[in-house]
């Protein structure tokens, strides 16, 4: 699907047309929108770039001059989005080509930055003044929604937190998957962050002649470091969690241990009194007695006792 935008008094502004209309279009748009082209908007779009446009598996590319680059269709960036799918974060590569009177995104799947991005178009308010600034805004709002999600992790992990410290009554287990999920999708927000650092660097270097994009880019080079920050902090607390958690199920199991043990050290003498009364030797001076059977039963009693009352008294239980 491709949909076509324009820049007109500073804001963006989506140009409705049906699709058979779109090549005529195309000229006007200062911002080309693929969402999974299908074959005949990819040929339109290779016209129009003069160019071949780039396959999933080179936009997936993760050398550092496969992803960033210049060509005569324009300035390359291959940037990673972060998706969500069935609850799980995921990374998304999107290829942003920059020409000078257009930006064009190709990219798989639906990503939130630019259903936000459209949306907020749609109210008028995107304020830009060319493609340049407009890539600029869609590197600014994806940084936002980075910054947006590890708020939220941080908050999941504080409920995590308190499950595995401060209550008595929760599933350990269900904690370790729970910490687990923010590991994973903390560690793509991390990867997202250093791969849009390195799309920042080179726009720097390419649009060095814009000042007040090269001070926007500048800034969010900034947000990006304090959130790199973040995330760190975020991998040290779940670790210490993670091993909490296991340090906390090891005690519960090795107690569980422990009582196994007392019961089978209490249980061993009277199964030794009952052991030598229970052999069958003709000459026994106990088996005649008139309390022989309560004096068996008494002293298996008492040694089962003892060893519990020493254990007691000596802390173990």
């Amino acid at each position: 699907m491709l949909r076509l935008f324009k820049i007109e008094s500073g804001l963006i502004q989506e140009i409705k047309c049906p699709p058979e209309d779109l090549g005529s279009h195309l000229t006007n748009a200062g911002w080309i929108d693929a969402h999974e082209p299908n074959e005949d908007e990819r040929a339109l779009l290779q016209h129009m770039l003069r160019t071949e446009l780039p396959e999933s598996d080179e936009v997936e590319e993760i050398e550092a001059s496969a992803r960033c680059f210049v060509d005569q269709a324009g300035i390359h960036v291959h940037s990673l989005f972060l998706a969500q799918s069935e609850g799980r974060h995921t990374t998304v590569s999107v290829a942003c080509i920059l020409q000078k009177n257009c930006l064009i995104t190709i990219r798989e799947g639906d990503l939130a930055d630019f259903r936000l991005l459209r949306m907020r178009a749609h109210r008028g308010q995107v304020e830009v003044q060319s493609p340049q600034d407009l890539l600029v805004t869609l590197m600014e709002q994806k940084v936002e929604n980075h910054a947006d999600t590890l708020e939220d992790l941080h908050r999941q992990l504080e409920k995590v937190s308190y499950m595995v410290l401060e209550d008595e009554e929760s599933e350990l287990e269900d904690a370790i998957g729970k910490l687990a999920r923010l590991e994973d999708s903390n560690g793509k927000i991390r990867l997202c962050l250093m791969d849009t650092q390195r799309d920042i660097s080179f726009l720097l270097r390419h649009l060095k002649t814009q000042s007040e994009q090269s001070e926007s880019l500048r800034e969010i080079m900034r947000d990006i470091e304090t959130l790199m920050s973040h995330t760190t902090f975020l991998f040290d607390k779940i670790n210490f969690l993670m091993d909490s958690t296991q340090g906390f199920i090891n005690i519960e199991q090795n107690q569980i241990i422990k009582i196994f043990s007392i019961a089978a050290v209490v249980f061993l003498p009277p199964t030794l009194v009952a052991s030598i009364y229970g052999m069958n030797f003709d000459y026994m001076p106990e088996l005649k007695w008139l309390l022989g059977y309560p004096w068996a039963i008494g002293l298996m009693i008492i040694s089962g006792i003892a060893p519990y009352w020493y254990f007691k008294r000596k802390g173990w239980l």
